[in-house]
């Protein structure tokens, strides 16, 4: 949800705004479409649940490499600018979220998260390629063993460390569940989806205008990705991971073996450490983090190749990308007013409906030359703070 191309960069690159588009459609798709039927997991559930978020969140950290100087980061005055603009945007994109989170709706809303991810990056913005990639590397190995520990910790000391419910500006006069629920027991935890922000830094530091790196991209994530994947069915099965996490009080109440195809966000994941050897979306484990990532890095190496000779030939999903706050949050809204379950056409029908209104607005405002009405007020609000 920030721009493609900072203040730095003189040519937008579309196929980061496509591979934006293909994350804002993603989530879409997850909540509009069932994610299980008959309780076997869906086509969406299986393929979109957790990685089209994660994608969201590599996306944001590869924007803040491009706002703060690509491949050579900024410093000294120019890079102060560059956080203060970036906070700005930050606290705007999180106002949003805790406006759209008092609606009445099943979704998972991400923008209160999203925006404290940005904050917490702040430290990072400067930083050359080499050691963002030690910092993503070890963060995605050691936030999840962390994470496990804290959260029981944060139980016994809370009673209830979860909120429930989206964020909303009033949870702010119960700091400590509030900030429980943001960085460990809610459903985007930004103690482990930083290391997602921290990858895309690292993304956004590498020459993107390249084909090597745009097919390096491709190729490593894809691989990387099903690596991932094998190693926790290995565990899983073969080693008998499985078999000790439904013999756990959680896994013997719970579909265990639907809910790990889908999400494991709902279910509190302690008790036993072979949990951390999972890949289940929205586990927030190293092999979960690691999948979506690689994921989610073949997927901008695929949109960057496909736009490096023509940057219109994904415009339907690089127009919706390039205003994703706007259309993200009118998503939200309609269906809090609409939902889906109260309506007469099926799921399918809904979803389509929204997946072609965002690429037609998207891809008119895009050849207009605009840009979306919360993309302007955040861009101006952020661009008044940068010049400060």
């Amino acid at each position: 949800m920030l721009p493609a191309s900072g203040p730095a960069s003189r040519t937008r690159l579309t196929g980061i705004d496509a591979a934006r588009g293909a994350a804002l459609l993603g989530m879409i798709a997850c909540h509009i479409m069932p994610l299980y039927e008959a309780g076997v997991p869906t086509f969406v559930g299986s393929a979109f649940s957790g990685r089209s978020a994660a994608l969201f969140a590599v996306l944001a950290g590869l924007s803040l490499a491009l706002y703060t100087g690509r491949g050579h980061p900024h410093t000294g005055d120019a890079l102060r600018a560059d956080r203060r603009g970036l906070a700005m945007r930050a606290l705007v994109i999180a106002f949003i979220g805790f406006v759209i989170g008092g609606m009445e709706s099943t979704i998972a809303i991400i923008l209160v998260h999203y925006g404290v991810l940005f904050l917490v990056a702040l430290p990072f913005a400067g930083m050359r390629l080499r050691p963002l990639a030690l910092w993503a590397s070890g963060w995605l190995l050691a936030s999840p063993a962390v994470a496990y520990l804290v959260r029981p910790l944060l139980r016994q000391w809370l009673g209830e460390a979860q909120l429930g419910h989206n964020p909303v500006l009033l949870d702010l006069f119960t700091p400590a569940v509030f900030f429980s629920d943001i960085f460990f027991t809610g459903y985007y935890p930004v103690a482990q989806w930083l290391g997602y922000v921290l990858i895309g830094l690292a993304i956004g530091r590498l020459n993107l205008d390249s084909v090597r790196t745009q097919l390096t991209l491709l190729a490593a994530g894809a691989s990387t990705a099903v690596a991932a994947s094998a190693l926790a069915s290995y565990l899983m099965h073969q080693l008998g991971g499985l078999n000790a996490l439904l013999a756990t009080e959680q896994g013997n109440e719970i579909p265990l073996e639907a809910l790990m195809q889908v999400s494991l966000s709902p279910v509190e994941q302690s008790g036993s450490w072979w949990w951390l050897a999972a890949a289940a979306p929205h586990s927030g484990t190293t092999l979960d983090l690691l999948h979506t990532s690689a994921v989610a890095a073949a997927v901008i190496g695929l949109c960057l190749f496909i736009t490096h000779w023509n940057r219109t030939l994904l415009l339907p999903l690089s127009g919706a990308g390039a205003m994703t706050l706007t259309l993200y949050t009118a998503h939200v809204v309609l269906l809090s007013v609409a939902p889906v379950d109260e309506s007469s056409l099926e799921p399918a029908v809904i979803y389509w409906l929204y997946a072609a209104g965002a690429m037609a607005i998207g891809s008119a405002v895009f050849l207009m030359k605009k840009r979306g009405p919360l993309e302007a007020f955040t861009s101006t609000l952020a661009t008044a703070a940068r010049d400060a």
